[in-house]
């Protein structure tokens, strides 16, 4: 079996590390860590053999914008997407206790998830750093003892760090959705077939006119067509004019197209970032 090569962003055992193995589970595959999303998309842009995961939105945090762009701007198409839980764990050097402890360390979005839970502990210095994986990494190649992290599961176990206490997030129904990219000229083999297809993502602009969305909208619910997602982002240069993104769910691959080619008239650069199956919630 072939080993298949996912970039991620963030160091081994994070977030997107465990959806990749998650997602592609059964397959032989090799993550590329890599220090930032536009450094994964650029990482992605030199070897087309390469597939990535990248996050798209949060229950929580709520879309990621600059991965929306990156994506416009890149030649990359969707081939699939995963809803996974983010659930946190808070681990140390194994034989620490919480009440040995002094410092906690992860990224400041882990750690705001986690304030009630922290809160409890008043002996925890709150210290944010770059990466939730990469805080466990820091404690189990510097040995620090005192300190621990915030992380999931999967990167306590991945760094041998014992696990002191699961579930420490506050608000349990925290998801994220990522979605799984490929270059044009190996999507189709990579992706699903065409049966398996019943999502999709577009982006589109309009015309500074009255009615031009709610125009776009009604043609889309005459073809049945469900609008999942909608996010707007102003066009830089072009004052009060936006770009649109939006998730398409359907029944019919084919009155999904057929509604495409009645709103493209309407549009102005719009361009298909990919066609998908809709992915169900891992818990």
């Amino acid at each position: 079996m072939q080993t298949k090569k996912i970039t991620i962003q963030g160091v081994s055992g994070c977030y997107h590390d465990a959806a990749a193995h998650l997602y592609f589970s059964g397959d032989d595959i090799e993550t590329i860590p890599c220090a930032s999303f536009p450094a994964m998309f650029e990482t992605l842009s030199t070897d087309a053999s390469l597939l990535g995961i990248v996050a798209i939105e949060n229950t929580i945090a709520g879309s990621l914008l600059q991965n929306h762009e990156l994506l416009r701007q890149s030649s990359l198409r969707i081939i699939g997407e995963l809803k996974m839980r983010i659930s946190h764990v808070l681990c140390a050097l194994p034989g620490q206790t919480i009440e040995s402890l002094y410092e906690v360390n992860s990224h400041p979005m882990a750690l705001m998830q986690c304030e009630q839970y922290l809160r409890r502990h008043p002996n925890l210095k709150i210290v944010e750093k770059f990466d939730t994986a990469g805080s466990a990494m820091e404690i189990a190649e510097e040995s620090l003892t005192g300190h621990a992290a915030v992380c999931g599961e999967y990167a306590a176990e991945r760094y041998n760090l014992e696990i002191l206490a699961r579930g420490i997030e506050t608000n349990k129904r925290n998801f994220t959705r990522f979605l799984i990219l490929a270059d044009p000229l190996v999507a189709a083999e990579c992706g699903p077939g065409e049966k398996e297809i019943d999502k999709a993502s577009i982006v589109f602009t309009l015309p500074h006119t009255n009615g031009a969305l709610s125009k776009i909208l009604a043609i889309l619910s005459f073809y049945d067509i469900n609008l999942s997602k909608i996010q707007s982002t102003p066009i830089v240069g072009r004052e009060w004019e936006y770009r649109f993104y939006v998730d398409l769910t359907f029944d019919s691959l084919v009155r999904y197209r057929q509604a495409l080619e009645a709103v493209r008239p309407l549009c102005r650069d719009m361009s298909v970032l990919g066609e998908y199956a809709e992915a169900k919630i891992t818990y």
